[in-house]
Parts: C-alpha cells; structure tokens; sequence
C-alpha cells in the first residue's frame, strides 16, 4: 500500500462540477505501449479557391442554391438540417416507458471565411471577430423566436470528427427544447448560484487562476484551461472573466479578446502534432425560453480526439461506454504540454 495518494500516478475519480457526472483518471496507464490502432494523417493542402466545393463563394450547393460571392463571413439554412421548423405537434407514450415527441428547430451553417484553404488558426484576429459577431447575430435572431429555447453554436473540424467538408466553417442548431448537456450544466450551475449567490465557473475559475496548474492561455477577458475534469485528452475550456449569460452581452473589446483567445488556442492545438488539429468545439452560454438564468456563464468547450500523436487517438468504448468516461494522461500533464507551444503557427514558422 502506497504511502500517500498521488494524482499524478494513482488512479482517481474526478468530479465535473459542470456536469454533476465523474471520470476515471488512471495515470499509469499512459506508459503503456500502444498497438492499438493508428490513423493516417490528413494531407491539409487545400486551393484557396475550390470549384467542387459547395460551400466555397459562387459555387452551387448540393440543394441547387448558389452561393453570393461572400468576402468574409457567410451563412444559411442548411440543405439537409436535422431539423426542421415545419413539424406537426404530437407524440407517442404507451405505459411511460415508449415515449416520443416532436422535435423542430433549424439548421444553420457559417463559413467561417471564403478562403477554402483556411482553418481557425489560420485565420487573422480580425476575421475571426467577423465569425463572433456572426455568432451573436445569430443568437439574437434566433434565440428571439418563440419556438427556439436553445440555441447550440459548435464547430466539427477535421474528417477524424465527421466533417465532411474542409471548408472552414460551423453550424448552428436551434430547436424546441435545451440538449442534454447544457440541460444538465443548467441544473448544476443554478443549485450553485442558488446557494452561493455567485456562477459556479467564476468561482471555479478563482480556483484555478490561483492553482496555474491547468491554465494554458488567458488574456484581459478570457481564460482558457484544461478542466480539472477532462476526459479528451488535449480537452480545454474557454471561461469568461466576467459573467456574462449569453456572447450578446459582449463588449466590443470582449468580442475581439474572444477572437484572439480562438486563434491563440486553436493554433497551439496545430502546433502540438504540426497537423490541422482535429476537434469538436462549442459554446455553451444560455437557454433562449424567456427566463433570465442569472446562473448561467458563459464559456466554450474543445474536445479533440488526438492522445499522444497525430496518428493515435482516443476511442470511447468498453467501460467507457457502460461505466464512466476515463483518461490516462492527466490534465495538469496536458495543460503543461499546450502551454509550450508558440504562438506562432507551425507552417507560419516553416
């Protein structure tokens, strides 16, 4: 029997206060070698300009709409949306136990930029504010409608993360009711704000910027980190300062320290394997169902898949699928190694 728990090479469970779940960390496993499987890197050379592509500027998309020849930032209903506004009330419940209801809502998509050869970090400061005010443009339009009580701004980069498309863009899903993630986040930060009178992350991020262990990056108004929950490996979140609801409540100077935090963040995540990093990444901020949620602050999530190369990843399976999610490489491990690499992107450098 060891002397004394260590975190860093005995096994844990971590809590996620976001969440209310746990995740498995189990730092001795990351010295395993690995045989499992290995992926074959994405060749990232891309034309500026490409005439097959439907999301590029005047090229015709696969539901025979024509793009307008954009020269920043563009968006639409997507051709082929999970969801749609047009659904019929109604449902099915037989004994509580076989239930169903409608769901409707709209799809969006937002090219991030016509350059077709483009990714986040590859982007200037300046064009990415373009892609934040879009953001709350469309927060605002649509959380406004009296059928949108959510409203999920996210991004899937990378084939490794379904993107079917290169093209450097996001989505937006809008619809009736609030997902399961921001729901359980909801119930979590509201018992904390109940009983503290404060936002469970700026009391949370307190922590944190006194700790330094999990901090990559921060500027005036943003801080990005490796939760102390994570379970992607290279996961990190993006905090604001202030507590803030939803992005609409943004200064200006907010919006352009969101812009640079993205492309400071996302090109370290580049520069970790000198790949086009892959992720899923979204804003969580709060429900548009008419209530004020003073509980709610606002932040950013990125999970990407990539553990210890370009070519291994991290698979959910097993007991991760039928117990708790678990880690091998801790946090505070993962923090420290995007904390050492520059700023500046890796084909900038070459």
């Amino acid at each position: 029997m060891p002397a004394s728990f260590d975190s860093t090479e005995h096994p844990h469970r971590r809590f996620n206060a976001l969440s209310g779940e746990w995740v498995l960390v189990s730092p001795h496993r990351s010295k395993r070698p690995w045989q499992g499987q290995q992926e074959e890197t994405e060749q990232d050379q891309r034309p500026a300009y490409d005439p097959t592509c439907y999301l590029c500027p005047g090229n015709v998309r696969v539901g025979g709409e024509v793009n307008p020849k954009y020269t920043d930032t563009f968006v639409f209903n997507n051709d082929f949306g999970a969801l749609t506004a047009d659904v019929p009330t109604g449902g099915i419940n037989e004994g509580g136990l076989l239930r169903a209801e409608a769901e409707s809502g709209v799809c969006r998509v937002i090219c991030f930029s016509p350059r077709h050869d483009l990714t986040l970090p590859q982007m200037e400061t300046f064009a990415i504010r373009k892609v934040v005010d879009l953001w709350v443009e469309e927060f605002t339009t649509l959380g406004a409608r009296p059928d949108i009580n959510y409203v999920q701004i996210f991004e899937n980069k990378g084939p490794m993360m379904g993107c079917s498309n290169p093209h450097p863009h996001g989505q937006i899903w809008a619809q009736r009711t609030v997902p399961g993630e921001p729901a359980k986040e909801t119930v979590q930060q509201l018992a904390y704000f109940q009983e503290h009178g404060r936002t469970l992350l700026s009391d949370y991020l307190k922590i944190e910027l006194e700790k330094k262990e999990r901090v990559v990056i921060e500027n005036e108004h943003f801080v990005v980190l490796v939760p102390f929950w994570a379970v992607w490996p290279f996961e990190t979140i993006v905090i604001a300062r202030r507590p803030v609801q939803d992005v609409t409540q943004l200064t200006s100077d907010e919006r352009d320290a969101l812009a640079d935090i993205l492309r400071r963040l996302t090109i370290r995540y580049d520069n970790l394997f000198s790949i086009s990093f892959p992720y899923s990444a979204g804003l969580h901020q709060r429900p548009t169902d008419g209530q004020e949620h003073p509980e709610w602050h606002l932040h950013m999530h990125f999970y990407p898949p990539l553990l210890r190369s370009a070519t291994v990843r991290k698979f959910m399976v097993g007991y991760e699928m039928l117990g708790d999610p678990q880690r091998d490489i801790t946090p505070e491990f993962s923090a420290g190694r995007l904390r050492e690499q520059s700023e500046v992107h890796y084909k900038a450098a070459q």
